[in-house]
């Protein structure tokens, strides 16, 4: 895999320095024959590196209920500039190689009949927009998945977008939409699109009760000074994440048992792939990875 990196450097240097705003680098499996799908989900991280938790984040919703189409496609979308986050410890290709790994390693992981049909597939991408909005945006206006609905005059493929509770918490936080900062420039993204909330498990955001309190805070009105509207709460799923006992699984934990070199840990972590390259490549090894 490391072959990639080559690749992913040459598809980075000529995306920054092009006017798209959004580009698909690959898709897992690489076949022409892909349907175009029904329903788009996005899994939007910086994947430093790509963990189980991601795993179980997104096979919960590809292999759940709410997936009946017959066509699922998951986007695995790295922003390369981040609003928060300086690109370190690991590089932009690095990461892109180990999303390339983990989304071979997820399709593994779901039942064979989804793979075989062709059914599910991975599309590993970058964008440029740091912020949630934005990037749905421009999923939408970029011809990727269908004609610009704004052209076509078409309904938008409608989007499932795959989060924490922590990312939930920052969408709705108003300083991230100036210069307003309300919450209106959401209005768009919950007419036509979802989201999928998986619980957090660990204290920093309390309990169950807690993160659905604030959900319910939505639905009873009490955004609404901040122009958040209590429909959008119909649009977004809370999900089951760590069971009571199980590990708590982070980027941050995974950075720092390869710096350590806790290979069992790691392999805890990470998907078998993506822990095998961490380690071939000495990822996080630096003072600065934690």
């Amino acid at each position: 895999m490391s072959s990639l990196l080559p690749y992913f450097r040459n598809a980075l240097q000529a995306f920054t320095s092009s006017s798209s705003l959004i580009q698909v680098l690959r898709t897992i499996p690489a076949s022409s024959s892909i349907p175009p799908p029904k329903i788009l989900y996005v899994l939007d991280s910086s994947f430093n590196p790509p963990t189980t938790a991601h795993l179980r984040i997104a096979t919960s919703a590809l292999d759940g209920t709410d997936s009946s189409s017959s066509s699922k496609r998951l986007v695995l979308l790295l922003a390369i500039q981040n609003a928060d986050k300086a690109p370190k410890p690991a590089s932009f290709e690095h990461r892109l190689v180990m999303m390339t790994i983990f989304a071979e390693d997820l399709l593994r992981s779901l039942p064979t009949k989804s793979t075989k049909d062709g059914s599910v597939a991975v599309d590993i991408a970058i964008t440029k927009y740091p912020y949630f909005i934005d990037k749905s945006r421009a999923i939408t206006s970029s011809g990727i998945y269908q004609p610009d609905p704004s052209k076509s005059g078409d309904a938008p493929i409608e989007q499932v977008h795959l989060v924490g509770f922590d990312t939930f918490i920052r969408l709705l936080n108003s300083k991230y939409y100036p210069p307003s900062h309300t919450l209106a420039p959401l209005q768009d993204m919950f007419e036509h699109h979802r989201l999928r909330v998986t619980y957090r498990g660990d204290d920093d955001w309390g309990g169950r009760e807690e993160q659905d309190a604030y959900l319910q805070d939505l639905k009873d009105g009490k955004r609404e000074h901040e122009g958040g509207e209590r429909e959008w709460a119909d649009r977004i799923q809370m999900v089951e994440g760590k069971k009571a006992g199980e590990r708590v699984v982070s980027s941050t934990k995974a950075r720092k048992a390869a710096q350590d070199g806790d290979e069992e840990s790691l392999r805890d972590l990470c998907t078998a792939g993506v822990a095998d390259y961490v380690h071939q490549e000495n990822l996080y090894t630096e003072e600065d990875a934690a």
